[in-house]
Parts: C-alpha cells; structure tokens; sequence
C-alpha cells in the first residue's frame, strides 16, 4: 500500500467530519503520541476546538468497536489517555509546528489524502443512487408507456376479432 493509501486508510469520520487521529499522526511523523501531544499544547492557541478535540468515551468505544483500536484505556498497553483528533485545518496548522523534513513530506502527502477523500465524498453512493433512482424512474415511465401501448394494441385486436 503506499503512502496515499496508507493515509486514506487513517482517515475517520467523526462528528460528520474528517479527522485524523493523534496515534496515526504520530506512526506517520515518526515521533511518539506523547511528544506529538507535547508540541501541540506547547502552541494550543493554534488549535481552537474545530481544529481539534479529544474524543469522548462513546467515541473512542465506538472506535474499538470497529477495530480501529485493539486495546482500551489503561496503563498496561492500551492508551492512557482518550485520543485527539484534528481535522484538516489542524493538520495544516500542525504543519507549522512540526518542521522535520519527515513532517513537510507526511503533511504534503495527508494533504493530497484529504482531497482525495473529498473527491470521494463528492462521488460518493448517495449521489449514484439518486443517479439510479432517476434512470428508474425513466425506465419505469418509458415501460408502462409501452405495455400501455400495448394494450392498446391487443385490445384493438380482441375488438376486432369479436366483432
């Protein structure tokens, strides 16, 4: 899988947006959660909470649900705190605090990843059934136009016939 894949594959929907969270992050700027965390608080004023926000309980047992995480909160190797996601605005204003040559490369990539997603989105299956149920519909009108047609026909032949 490359890495615009691999990206793609740690994007989530969270509170009807897209985010990333802190964990993934971190694999992918190679540094750990705590550190990651650490230069965040160190610039919070760049992080409103549309930026980003840490998950509630309901959320991250969501997220276990689905698999995305293996292990709870604890302090025997699961997490200890509950995650923080960041939206694409945070990841952009992460890109300013984060200046390793590794974080410009991993920003530039989560960037194309989230258009991606948005392109996504904007072909997503809700537009194709709407696509579907409108050539259904047409398909349906032009049936009935014809067993009407139809019918016509064979009623024309029956009064002929008994005539």
């Amino acid at each position: 899988m490359n890495q615009l894949q691999t990206i793609q594959s740690k994007i989530y929907e969270i509170r009807g947006q897209h985010v990333m969270l802190d964990r993934d992050l971190a694999e992918l700027y190679q540094v750990t959660t705590g550190n990651l965390n650490k230069a965040v608080k160190r610039n919070i004023k760049r992080f409103p909470s549309d930026f980003m926000f840490q998950l509630t309980k309901e959320e991250f047992d969501q997220l276990k649900a689905n698999l995305i995480f293996h292990f709870g909160i604890s302090n025997w190797g699961g997490t200890r705190k509950l995650p923080y996601a960041f939206t694409e605005q945070g990841l952009a204003m992460l890109s300013g605090i984060l200046n390793s040559d590794t974080a410009i490369q991993v920003n530039i990539n989560i960037m194309r990843a989230f258009v991606a997603v948005r392109q996504l989105a904007a072909n997503s299956p809700v537009d194709k059934n709407a696509e579907l149920r409108e050539e259904m519909k047409k398909l349906k009108e032009y049936m009935e136009e014809v067993f009407a047609d139809q019918n016509d026909t064979l009623q024309d032949i029956v009064h002929c016939l008994y005539r």
